[in-house]
C-alpha cells in the first residue's frame, strides 16, 4: 500500500470516528435535555397528565373558549415531545386529588372551580376578585400587599405557578396553574412556560414550587406575544396573610411595548 493510499484510508477512518463521536455526543445532549424537560414537567415517557379547563360560557354544550384552546395547543407540543399522554377534563368533572398525575389547570378562579381550590389550599397568599360585575376591581390580583388591576387590551396580569407535591407522599407529580385576568393572558402564560422552562428550572429547581406574576402588554395589538415578568411572588403567594388582604394598587402601565 502506497503512502498516499494509506494516508487516505487513515483520513477516512478519522472522519468516520469523528462523525460517530459527534453523533453520540449530540444524541447524549439531546437525551439529557429531554430528561430535564420531562423531570420539570413531571412527564416521563408514556405517563399521563390532566388538562383541566373551564367550559366556554357562550356555548350550550361542552366546548372550549378560543384562547383556552390555543393554550392547550401550546401544551400539546410539550406533552408530545416528552412522550406523554393527556386527558382533557372540564373543571367541574375533575374530582380527584393531585400528585398522581401532572396537571395543567387553566383559567381564572371564577370560571375554573378546581383552580380556585388549588389557590385556596396551596397559594393562600393570593386574592383574586371574582365578582362578575364590570368595574375597576374585576379580576384584580392581590398578592404581597399589592393589587394588580387590568385594563382590557392594554395590560392584563396572570399568575403562573408550579406547585410541587410532597415527595414522600408517593404522588409527587406537579400541578401547573395559569390564572389570568383574561383568556389571552392564560395563553400567554402557557407559552411563556413552554418557551422558558429551561431558565425556570435552572432558577427555581426542577422539582421546586414557584409562583410568578406576568404582565401581557397591549394584547389588542400584539396578542399574547409580548409578556413581561413583573415579580417572583412565590414567598408571598405561599404564605397565608396575617392581616386582611389588600394593599397598594398597581395602576395599568400604558408605556409602549419595547
Amino acid at each position: 500500500m502506497s503512502d498516499d493510499l494509506r494516508n487516505l484510508v487513515l483520513g477516512l477512518v478519522a472522519l468516520a470516528i469523528g462523525a460517530a463521536l459527534g453523533w453520540f455526543a449530540r444524541t447524549y445532549l439531546l437525551s439529557r435535555r429531554l430528561q430535564r424537560k420531562q423531570r420539570f414537567f413531571g412527564l416521563p415517557k408514556d405517563s399521563e397528565c390532566l388538562l383541566v379547563v373551564p367550559r366556554d360560557p357562550g356555548s350550550r354544550g361542552w366546548s372550549l373558549a378560543r384562547h383556552d384552546a390555543f393554550a392547550l395547543l401550546e401544551l400539546a407540543a410539550v406533552i408530545k415531545e416528552c412522550g406523554a399522554h393527556a386527558e382533557v377534563l372540564a373543571h367541574d368533572t375533575a374530582w380527584q386529588g393531585f400528585g398522581a398525575r401532572t396537571e395543567f389547570c387553566i383559567g381564572g378562579p371564577a370560571a375554573n372551580l378546581r383552580l380556585a381550590a388549588h389557590l385556596r389550599s396551596m397559594l393562600p397568599g393570593v386574592e383574586i376578585d371574582t365578582d362578575p360585575a364590570p368595574g375597576p376591581e374585576q379580576g384584580a390580583i392581590g398578592v404581597g400587599g399589592e393589587t394588580y388591576r387590568m385594563e382590557k387590551g392594554a395590560v392584563e396580569y396572570v399568575l403562573l405557578a408550579r406547585l410541587a407535591a410532597a415527595r414522600d407522599s408517593g404522588n409527587d407529580r406537579p400541578v401547573f396553574l395559569s390564572s389570568g385576568q383574561r383568556g389571552i393572558a392564560n395563553q400567554a402564560a402557557v407559552r411563556y412556560l413552554a418557551r422558558h422552562q429551561v431558565r425556570l428550572a435552572r432558577k427555581h429547581g426542577a422539582d421546586a414550587t414557584f409562583c410568578l406574576l406576568l404582565k401581557v402588554v397591549n394584547s389588542q395589538a400584539y396578542g399574547s406575544d409580548v409578556v413581561e415578568l413583573v415579580a417572583d411572588v412565590t414567598k408571598a403567594a405561599t404564605t397565608a396573610p396575617k392581616t386582611p388582604k389588600g394593599g397598594k394598587v398597581i395602576p395599568p402601565d400604558r408605556s409602549p411595548a419595547t
